[in-house]
């Protein structure tokens, strides 16, 4: 895994070494630059820190070139198919003077062009300066589902690009600008969804895109999309070999993705994705699996469903023979959020982003790649609002006045907060603000953590003007319409992959993972295993049931004989997080300070007194506003960051300290 960076008619070698010193963290092991001005007066440099996984010599060293140095590679990830593409080649006569997959992708750029992409089954994000046709030409590519970042700006003839915002802010005429409409979707959802992000004229290469820059002209072309079949599609085969191919494909994709000249370990929660991953590794290696699990003490727990038991994991690790770390997350949180608000470059309200981080920093001691459980949800069913959407339609048979009375019953009950019955009045709540809606308009709904009345009674009247017209769901339903002739189950699941999971998911996995210099796989998000299962698992064996359905039930089918019955019968927890006792405790002077009446005021965005009002709700226990809170304060802690220069020191002490290691 690697931090790449690159410029295109704009800065210089010395913007380059800044791009490259402050994503040190990204890769400790090696640093690279390379540089060529062209008779057209043109400019392209690339930059890479690398964190050595597959050749750890020197032969790995990046930016890479082809034996005539026509062609040039930064890049970052991993291709877990390499050696078949690695043989194929030298069977054409390409020589390789390396073990990585990075000569791989080279080479096959070579030999295929653009199209390589097409082949590549993995994570990763490169950019390749083609020079053979005598002008430069810049090819730029993110993997399938967007694994690995791709930060750019592009105006007129100039380019910058990077695996993190931070490096971009290197870069002469590049400004921390906020972008009001990606605000109204940060409130909206808790982050911004790609391409988009929070700073005015910086983009993502979006997922499954590459992208190609000659003589000035952009042009981004999809190269991949995940597809699923018709509603009326007809699934083949048993549910039992369904369930057995299911399995072997899985084995298969972790198997693949073990492959490290490092040492590896993995996530261990008591949910049935981690268990999955563990349990199949355990099978492909003689010797124990390590295994990390994130525990809170118990003050941290007190009416918190949310959170996994780590002893449903403990019990697992030892029945598989594993090596089981149990990580107790007592953070500083008032220090520590801060720091991983520049680790994250853009403002992102999940608490998740916290016990992610400690994780990996914990087990960067003993491994450099860690295998998640990302992506399992995703492709088999395996969140609430999956379920909610079938509890909605029953929920419309009953009478429309029965309705009308309901739901305004619901909304005004107590929160429950510090009993055992919180999350399932969240969930009431959220249900009753949702089940009328239509099916698009109801996903939505339960996407969102402010509606559109309730940022509207936050808005200042000078933010509301900036933000008039902008609907934040838009990229929500036009990927709706992308699938429209599927069944809704996987038009769900389709959104998931192509928003949530992208741009929150794997978002803080990576930029959690890399502030510790560690590299987190995904086996579930194997692109043929995902195929298989959007065309040959019918809805019905993904989510089974109505009133007290089965989530991930193909899954769960597929590992009953691997599993023990106590982890197959875990209810969902996720990577979750105590934000309420954080608030009320850890982080409460915090809010008071940066969240106070003056400083709202000063930013000119919001109404002081109507998030003062959330904050006086929350801690009388009226309402549970406590992720709404969350999301004020990350965004105030990004703005002092970014927006106030705070984080032009932090770059800076990064910079200087890499400057001093290579002199």
């Amino acid at each position: 895994m690697c931090g790449i960076s690159g410029l295109v008619n704009c800065g210089g070698k010395e913007t380059l070494a800044r791009m490259t010193h402050v994503q040190a963290h990204r890769g400790p092991d090696d640093c690279g630059l390379w540089e060529q001005r062209f008779p057209d007066g043109s400019y392209v440099a690339l930059g890479n820190r690398r964190l050595a996984i597959l050749d750890l010599s020197s032969s790995g060293h990046m930016p890479m070139t082809n034996e005539d140095r026509s062609v040039v590679i930064t890049y970052n990830g991993e291709v877990y198919n390499f050696a078949d593409l690695r043989r194929e080649l030298q069977a054409k006569g390409y020589r390789f003077v390396s073990e990585t997959d990075t000569e791989v992708v080279l080479h096959l750029y070579e030999e295929e062009g653009p199209d390589c992409v097409k082949r590549l089954n993995g994570m990763f994000a490169f950019a390749i300066c083609d020079m053979r046709s005598g002008v430069p030409t810049l090819f730029l590519a993110r993997d399938h589902f967007g694994v690995k970042p791709f930060y750019y700006w592009y105006r007129g003839r100039q380019m910058a690009f990077a695996s993190e915002i931070k490096a971009l802010l290197e870069v002469p005429g590049i400004t921390a600008e906020l972008d009001p409409a990606s605000l109204h979707q940060y409130l909206t959802f808790l982050w911004v969804p790609d391409p988009k992000t929070m700073f005015r004229g910086v983009f993502k290469l979006p997922a499954g895109y590459y992208a190609v820059l000659k003589s000035g002209e952009l042009t981004l072309t999809r190269y991949w999309d995940l597809s699923f079949p018709p509603k009326e599609h007809a699934c083949p085969g048993t549910e039992q070999a369904l369930a057995e191919e299911i399995r072997e494909r899985f084995r298969h994709s972790v198997g693949a993705q073990m492959i490290s000249d490092v040492p590896i370990a993995a996530f261990l929660s008591a949910g049935l994705d981690s268990s999955s991953i563990v349990a199949m590794m355990s099978q492909a290696t003689r010797q124990p699996v390590r295994t990390y699990t994130v525990t809170f003490p118990p003050k941290y727990r007190v009416g918190e469903t949310a959170l996994d038991d780590p002893r449903v994991a403990a019990r697992l690790a030892q029945q598989l023979g594993c090596e089981n770390e149990q990580i107790v997350v007592e953070p500083d949180v008032v220090n520590l959020l801060p720091q991983l608000t520049w680790h994250m470059d853009e403002p992102t309200a999940d608490p998740a982003i916290i016990p992610a981080y400690l994780v990996c920093r914990e087990a960067r001691k003993q491994a450099t790649v860690l295998l998640s459980g990302v992506g399992g949800d995703e492709l088999f069913a395996g969140y609430r609002k999956h379920i909610a959407h079938y509890w909605a339609e029953r929920y419309q048979r009953l009478p429309r006045t029965l309705r009308s009375a309901l739901e305004p019953t619901i909304l005004n009950l107590p929160s429950l907060r510090g009993t055992s019955m919180k999350g399932s009045t969240r969930l009431a709540k959220k249900m009753a603000r949702s089940a009328s809606l239509g099916p698009v308009d109801r996903f939505v709904m339960n996407c969102t953590y402010l509606d559109q009345e309730q940022k509207s009674a936050l808005y200042s009247d000078e933010f509301a003007l900036e933000v008039e017209g902008s609907d934040p769901a838009e990229r929500h339903r036009s990927s709706f319409e992308e699938v429209r002739g599927a069944d809704f189950l996987n038009q769900m699941l389709y959104l998931d992959v192509k928003i949530f999971m992208v741009s929150l998911n794997l978002t803080y996995n990576d930029k959690m993972s890399m502030a510790s210099s560690v590299e987190v796989r995904v086996p579930f998000l194997d692109r043929e295993l995902a195929e298989f299962v959007a065309w040959n698992v019918p809805p019905g064996l993904k989510l089974k049931g109505v009133l007290r359905p089965t989530t991930k039930y193909i899954l769960r089918k597929a590992m009953q004989d691997i599993l023990p019955r106590e982890v197959l019968q875990q209810p969902k927890a996720g990577f979750a997080a105590p934000v309420d006792y954080w608030l009320a405790h850890d982080l409460k002077e915090m809010v008071d300070d940066l969240l106070s009446e003056s400083q709202i005021r000063k930013r000119g965005l919001f109404r002081p007194e109507q998030v003062r009002a959330l904050v006086g709700e929350q801690r009388r226990g009226t309402e549970d506003w406590s992720m709404q809170i969350w999301q004020f304060l990350t965004l105030e802690l990004w703005t002092r960051m970014f927006l106030d220069g705070g984080s032009r020191q932090m770059a800076a002490d990064t910079i200087q300290a890499q400057q001093a290691a290579t002199a």
